[in-house]
């Protein structure tokens, strides 16, 4: 333990950074609360995306991190602001009319359009939930209506009240001036209507706890700040809920980067202290915009998983989030080979390499063994040209080239193939286009096609590599990559492909060389 722990202390890996900062902020005395405290946010205003899982996993990994390193209990909230009004309709929700009426109601008093839960709110809070209990993530759930309407809040808000004329200072500092004449950080539910109100404060009164506005009706209305019957701008609310429940780390997206002092002042103003947090950036879309809920472009949870191992996300997850990453479905079979590579490498690692390697972070420091002997990659290749409908046909290839395997004693294999013809005939096969050989490469793929004619040398896949880079290279190809390019895009379909030495040891030597004389043949294209 002491060698992890001295490992964990001087690692670059980002999680151990983070986790540093915590270790530091109470190294005078324990945190009062008894634990430390880790909180993600989520705004149910569309259903869940990667990008809120992102959060969770990566707030995880830094809450691992921390437990390798301090013996200080820890505590992860997930809290939901259900109590936000609805600004405008998603556009991927059944039954979008209903919902007109309901504009500004907060999520928790709007019905449900898919007709399966008490209000919007709660089916969006469910499909988080159900999305995280799939990962099996440890956190507790709390949303903003139960916890402004059990009075879990209302220490916090009889203080803001106290606090307007600081908080509103700030926060008019933030604001154009022509929204300063009609900024309240207090937004009440009008008792007529159920809306949330964007309205001034015709007065707050901190002795009474109550403030006082001008209802739809045009009539003054007084209520009072506890009990659900108010809340908070959400810049206010997110300083708010760092106060509320002594939150020692939160991360955000970089949208969020530049309201951060905001937070601070107002959690501190309302006798908290400010947490750590870490700002990451952004998902892009397939066309580089900002993956949305509202829009529901990108790629959803369910996505991912009909395709790969929720391991395989984790891992893209750990990778520097501080870097905008595009993310759609072709990032998948990438995601996953790197993933089983970091988990061959694991046991061959010091310490020191471990704590820096993600698996180590995905798996809490007990990765599993990797028993995908078939790059994932390849597999998809398998897949295509062998016009796989179902993974059976895989597996008699895979038989042939590593004899031991089953799906028994090689699950993550069986998945992978399983998720390889799925991904081929989603996504791969509508894409495919052949060409011809030119003059150049159709001499270089006869002299391919006659050595491997003459090949006795089994299958063994570094043999046959060295074989097809000496064609390439007696064939003057410059640059090299040009003739496994010609590979791809005569045999497969496709201008990348996988180590062909590899590949033709795993679809069988036989079995290439008809694929070498179909693609001379024309037989490909056609």
């Amino acid at each position: 333990m002491s060698e992890l722990r001295d490992a964990a202390m001087n690692s670059k890996a980002w999680p151990f950074e983070e986790a540093r900062r915590l270790v530091k902020r109470y190294a005078k005395q324990p945190p009062k609360k008894g634990y430390v405290l880790f909180e993600t946010g989520y705004g149910p205003s569309g259903l869940p995306h990667l990008g809120t899982f992102g959060e969770v996993a990566r707030t995880t990994m830094v809450r691992r991190a921390f437990e390798a390193i301090s013996d200080i209990p820890t505590r992860l909230i997930c809290f939901s602001d259900d109590m936000d009004g609805m600004r405008k309709i998603p556009d991927n929700v059944p039954n979008p009319d209903m919902l007109h009426e309901h504009l500004q109601r907060p999520l928790t008093a709007v019905p449900d359009p898919f007709g399966e839960y008490e209000s919007f709110g709660h089916h969006n809070n469910a499909m988080l939930r159900r999305f995280l209990d799939t990962f099996g993530f440890q956190y507790d759930f709390i949303s903003a209506t139960d916890f402004y309407k059990t009075g879990q809040f209302d220490e916090i808000l009889l203080r803001a009240t106290e606090k307007y004329d600081a908080i509103m200072k700030v926060m008019l500092a933030s604001l154009r001036e022509e929204r300063r004449e009609t900024y309240s950080c207090f937004l009440p539910i009008s008792p007529i209507s159920g809306r949330v109100l964007y309205v001034p404060m015709k007065d707050v009164n901190a002795k009474d706890g109550t403030i006082t506005f001008e209802d739809e009706d045009g009539r003054d209305c007084t209520l009072a700040v506890t009990g659900g019957q108010v809340k908070l701008q959400w810049k206010p609310d997110f300083g708010a809920r760092w106060a509320a429940l002594d939150v020692d780390f939160e991360m955000y997206g970089k949208d969020h980067s530049t309201n951060t002092p905001i937070y601070d002042k107002i959690c501190e103003i309302l006798g908290g202290r400010a947490p750590e947090h870490f700002t990451y950036e952004l998902f892009l879309d397939n066309n580089g915009e900002k993956i949305s809920k509202s829009k529901g472009n990108g790629l959803s949870i369910d996505e991912w998983l009909t395709y790969a191992t929720p391991e395989s996300l984790d891992y893209f997850m750990y990778l520097k989030p501080k870097t905008a990453k595009r993310m759609y479905f072709d990032v998948i079979p990438r995601a996953v080979d790197e993933y089983h590579q970091q988990l061959r490498a694991f046991p061959t690692q010091d310490v020191a390499a471990q704590v820096a390697n993600p698996v180590w972070h995905i798996h809490n420091g007990k990765p599993p063994e990797s028993k995908l002997v078939v790059p994932f990659s390849m597999l998809l290749n398998l897949a295509s040209v062998a016009a796989a409908e179902e993974k059976e046909t895989l597996w008699g290839f895979i038989k042939r080239y590593a004899p031991e395997a089953s799906a028994e004693t090689h699950p993550d294999l069986d998945h992978a193939a399983g998720f390889a013809v799925r991904y081929y005939n989603d996504f791969v096969k509508p894409a495919k286009t052949y060409r011809l050989a030119n003059d150049k490469e159709r001499a270089a793929l006869e002299d391919l096609l006659a050595r491997l004619k003459d090949w006795d040398g089994g299958s063994d896949a570094d043999a046959l590599q060295t074989m097809v880079f000496a064609v390439g290279k007696e064939h003057e190809f410059e640059p090299l990559r040009d003739w496994f390019k010609t590979l791809y895009e005569v045999l497969l379909g496709a201008s990348q492909g996988p180590r062909f030495g590899g590949f033709i040891a795993l679809f069988g030597v036989t079995e290439t060389i008809e694929l070498i004389e179909n693609g001379l043949a024309g037989k490909l294209v056609n």
